[in-house]
């Protein structure tokens, strides 16, 4: 199918949507792009943007201390994490320096789009350059076309973008790529200079682009990478001091792609694996921490066998495959539980505290989590807990209860929306525990027993009899 070309109406679009968007906004004095590269990977189920900008800071001004960047509202909704360096030294000797990147407080620009800061480590003095690394994630964006397939067809997805960087400030040169996952490409928008290379698109380069510009563009093309979706994933870490932490994971799974329409053939998918299903999945793999012992898999039925495990000294893969293969709409829970050895992932820090490492996300690759809860169930005992996570997520504090507890389980609790691959970092919850309350369950036993025998022996040495005695 040839690339369509826009119709003159669309073309009287795009030009008034440029020209409304080109009022400028008033951002960091001086402040210019020089050149920004920008790289769209729309190979899996998540979009993942990488944008390489070189920014200048022009003679006379005043220091900057930001970088703005601008996300249309759409983006906003349904950005998942947002990450930026910076690039310092040259050649050999370049690193790059993390930056935080915060919401700004000023206000939207004419067309909508809502601006976060990203904070220099160092000002950006008059006349100096510096080149600013952002990788930005994006979930649920793609959208299935048609919306319902048959078992035997591929599935087709539309995404929308722009053709150049919508930037608050004035760009000098610009280019975009988008990467597919294959050859297929139904159609898309074409903004000369516009050029196709197999697998990849080329949008630019332009030049000279006043501030805000937008140029929306609209991608057809063939996804069937698998969508999975953890609806909801529950997380529940219990610390025991005598060896052990047990994590158990509940999820609630889905095939966020194209619906299935029609019957399912399980003769016509196992007869023809490369052209029936083409989009559904029938197993995940789960990177699970290294020396784990004691795994399961299991679901409202019972234990799933159809698992393989694979052990190594620097990790763990767990290979799961539901007991029906998932097609777009189709929805499955399970279980998955098990042991990690308590002096690989509980320390003591220079101040006397404990504290657990564990990682945060979700363990199943390629993956989108809609809401995520983590339990950290601290040993009877503990106090003043206080989790330390590297983004913002929502905490609070529980008790919990289990066998043999007297006045419960401290349990933080941490909760976050939109969770992608990218957000599998260490996190930590640091508490105070004295090793004396480790004592009190084996002391419980001990005296439940020694009371049983007691009243053994009472019983024993006791006449419960009415007659009289000779």
């Amino acid at each position: 199918m040839p690339p369509s070309r826009p119709t003159p109406i669309v073309l009287l679009l795009l030009f008034a949507l440029t020209a409304v968007s080109s009022s400028p906004l008033p951002p960091e004095d001086g402040i210019r792009v020089v050149s920004a590269e920008k790289r769209i990977d729309l190979t899996g189920p998540i979009v993942k943007v990488f944008l390489t900008l070189k920014v200048e800071n022009a003679p006379g001004a005043s220091d900057a201390s930001q970088v703005l960047l601008a996300f249309t509202p759409t983006e906003v909704e349904h950005l998942a994490i947002l990450k930026a360096t910076r690039a310092e030294g040259k050649r050999k000797k370049k690193a790059y320096v993390p930056l935080s990147v915060e919401a700004s407080d000023l206000a939207a620009t004419p067309n909508g789009a809502r601006l976060y800061s990203v904070l220099l480590s160092t000002p950006l003095k008059p006349g100096e350059k510096t080149t600013i690394e952002v990788l930005y994630v994006l979930t649920h964006t793609l959208e299935p076309f048609p919306a319902e397939i048959g078992q035997s067809e591929s599935q087709l997805v539309y995404f929308r973008d722009s053709a150049v960087l919508l930037s608050p400030y004035h760009c000098l040169e610009q280019v975009t790529y988008i990467k597919m996952p294959s050859n297929r490409i139904e159609s898309f928008t074409r903004v000369d200079p516009t050029s196709r290379a197999g697998t990849e698109l080329k949008y630019g380069i332009y030049s000279n682009q006043m501030p805000n510009t937008y140029l929306p563009i609209l991608v057809h093309y063939e996804n069937n990478r698998p969508f999975a979706v953890v609806e909801e994933l529950a997380r529940k870490v219990e610390i025991s001091h005598w060896g052990n932490v047990q994590i158990t994971e509940q999820y609630k799974l889905k095939h966020g792609g194209a619906r299935h329409k029609g019957v399912f053939s399980r003769l016509e998918y196992q007869s023809r694996p490369s052209m029936s299903g083409m989009s559904s999945f029938k197993n995940l793999l789960a990177r699970l921490p290294p020396r784990v012992h004691s795994v399961y898999y299991r679901d409202e039925i019972g234990n799933i066998s159809s698992s393989h495990l694979r052990t190594d000294s620097h990790k763990s893969e767990l290979e799961i495959e539901p007991r029906y293969p998932l097609f777009g709409g189709w929805h499955c829970t399970f279980t998955i539980g098990y042991g990690l050895p308590l002096q690989d992932f509980v320390f003591e820090s220079d101040d006397g505290r404990r504290y657990i490492n564990l990682t945060f996300g979700c363990p199943l690759l390629d993956t989108v989590v809609d809401d995520l809860t983590i339990k950290v169930v601290l040993p009877e005992g503990s106090k003043n807990p206080q989790p330390s996570v590297p983004f913002e997520t929502e905490q609070h504090i529980e008790m919990s209860y289990s066998y043999l507890d007297v006045v419960g389980r401290t349990t933080v609790v941490l909760k976050k929306k939109n969770v992608v691959g990218e957000h599998n970092v260490p996190f930590q919850v640091h508490y105070e525990f004295n090793p004396i309350f480790m004592l009190a369950e084996p002391m419980m036993l001990i005296s439940a027993v020694f009371l049983f025998f007691v009243a053994c022996i009472a019983y024993l040495h006791m006449d419960l009899s009415i007659r009289k005695s000779l």
